[in-house]
Formats: C-alpha cells, structure tokens, sequence
C-alpha cells in the first residue's frame, strides 16, 4: 500500500493527501470530485511513490561530474535524439531502473525515467527553474505504464518537454497546449524538493471507483 505524508493545510481533498488510504477517506474519492490536476500540493512524498526504480534521493543524480556538455535546449533535445528507447527488462533484466545522468551519458539508451532524469539535471545546471514530472500519458489504459517528463519556465512560460519524444517541435511544448495530454501525479523541483499532484488524487479516485464496480 502507498503512503504518502504531506501535511494538509486547509480541510480540502488535495490537502488531506497524507490520510488516502484511511478507509473512511477511499469513501470520499468516490464522491468528490478532484481539483486542477497540475495543483502542486507542497509536502515530502515517499520515493517509491515515482516509481519501483526509484531507490535515491533526487540529489544523487546531480552526484559526479556530466561528460556532456550542453548549451541551450535545442542542444538538450539533439543530444536526446541520439539516444535510444530501450525498456528496463531488456537493458537491466530488471523491471523498473532509474539510471545515474552518468551511466545514462556512457550506453545512450534507457526508458522515460533516464531520459527524463538526464534531461531535468541539465535544465537545471543550465540555470531553468525545472522540475522531474512522473504520471501518466493520457488517456490511461491497462497496457500503458506510467510515464516521465520535464516541466521547465522560461519569459513568463511553463514548457513540456517530453525527452522520449521523437521530434523537437513536439518534445518541447507550452504547457497550456498539453495539459489535458498528460496527468501529472508527482515533480520534484530545482532544489530537489518532492510534491504531489492533484492528477494523483483523480488517479487513486478513477482506481477506487473501478474497484468498486468491478
């Protein structure tokens, strides 16, 4: 079972996400409806909830030196367009593994969590305010595992950018423009500090109600 702690606010659906799996609280997802699921809801969350192959605090993919250098986005994506999508089972033989950027950088092959983690540390090195974004591809469907990405500002502009996608015009995008494409669970930001999304909370009431119809 998860567990998520963060600390609530005001007595609000998003901000009682520390208390979800309380049986009375199951109840009230089936009733209530979520709010924005981009809200950010401030607050510690468990590393496992980003996903089985996440064993290391965030700050530990900024450890060592990078043997690539960037210099702006479009350098990011070219070097991202070399790389190659290969699923954890048939890299590691393991079936979620979040590599080191450096161990990312020498095989130059991975699934969306390397890329997404890759390219997150040099957003951040280059100076973006940038955060690690896991969840989901929408719409969401039992053969469609969860997925990562990056949320990065710049002049005034949210921007996705989707590192496993296979051209530049569609891996970088305002957010305003795909909002609705994916829903975001949990980020991590610049400094990394972990936070959850109001798309977890629609999550876990979407998976409750279908338990309860089953």
């Amino acid at each position: 079972m998860h567990e998520v702690h963060i600390l609530p606010s005001r007595v609000t659906l998003s901000r009682i996400v520390a208390f979800l799996l309380q049986p009375m609280l199951r109840a009230v997802l089936r009733f209530t409806a979520p709010e924005d699921p981009w809200e950010r809801i401030e607050g510690p969350v468990r590393l496992g909830l980003y996903g089985s192959g996440s064993r290391h605090d965030f700050a530990w993919y900024f450890e060592g030196p990078s043997s690539v250098t960037v210099n702006s986005v479009n350098e990011i994506q070219d070097w991202l367009l070399g790389c190659s999508y290969k699923r954890d089972p048939d890299l590691f033989n393991e079936p979620d593994f979040w590599q080191h950027p450096r161990t990312f950088e020498e095989l130059r092959k991975g699934d969306c969590e390397d890329y997404a983690v890759w390219a997150w540390r040099k957003l951040v090195e280059l100076g973006y305010d940038a955060d690690l974004v896991t969840g989901h591809v929408l719409p969401i469907t039992p053969a469609v595992s969860g997925h990562a990405w990056v949320v990065f500002r710049t002049d005034g502009i949210e921007y996705v950018l989707d590192p496993v996608v296979r051209t530049k015009a569609r891996m970088v995008r305002p957010l305003a423009d795909v909002r609705n494409e994916y829903r975001p669970e949990f980020g991590v930001d610049r400094n990394k500090r972990r936070f959850a999304y109001g798309g977890f909370l629609l999550t876990l009431r979407e998976r409750s109600n279908a338990r309860r119809t089953a």
